[in-house]
């Protein structure tokens, strides 16, 4: 197994540091953050800075797009009682987005058994992941279903009451509030 890298080894109040200087440099700069590291004590090249730089950016495009993405389904299909769920999908999809990039990051450096053994268990999380997803939208859309129903038979029995536009209207924005 590899050595970790030097910026792994970094106390986690100045590679926090160093991540929010990376980010606020554009992710470049490189030359000055590592000049930088130096002054407080650290012998870290531009090189091995560049290179975690751009680990740090594929993984807040990777974070990006999947908020991105639950936000657009979210939009696409607003839901209030759906709203958790793909907040939550959307964070474990991310997390095994991330654990991918890492796994491709260091595809030099692993073992190609431990690799397989690796995505193996990535498939099945996927897999598991898109199950709940599938069940999530069933039950969302039985309960549009139910909701469809409910609507249609208040308005019947409304008619049939003299209830006014105004009342109905209101009873419709109501029961539309519950999913």
């Amino acid at each position: 197994m590899p050595a970790p890298s030097k910026i792994d080894l970094l106390d986690e109040e100045t590679r926090r540091e160093l991540d929010a200087k990376i980010i606020d440099n554009g992710f470049g700069g490189y030359v000055a953050l590592s000049e930088w590291l130096a002054e407080h004590g650290y012998s870290i090249g531009k090189s091995a800075v560049g290179a975690y730089g751009q680990k740090l950016e594929r993984r807040l495009g990777a974070i990006k797009a999947s908020t991105e993405a639950a936000r657009l389904i979210a939009a696409a299909a607003p839901d209030e009682a759906d709203e958790r769920s793909n907040a939550i999908i959307s964070l474990v999809q991310t997390e095994i987005f991330e654990s991918l990039l890492a796994l491709q990051d260091a595809a030099d450096e692993a073992d190609p058994a431990k690799r397989v053994e690796i995505l193996g268990k990535a498939a099945r999380n996927i897999a598991t992941l898109t199950r709940a997803s599938v069940s999530r939208n069933k039950w969302a859309q039985d309960v549009r279903g139910k909701l469809a129903t409910a609507r249609d038979a208040v308005r019947k029995l409304a008619a049939g009451a003299g209830v006014s536009d105004e009342t109905l209207a209101a009873i419709d924005a109501r029961l539309q509030g519950v999913v």
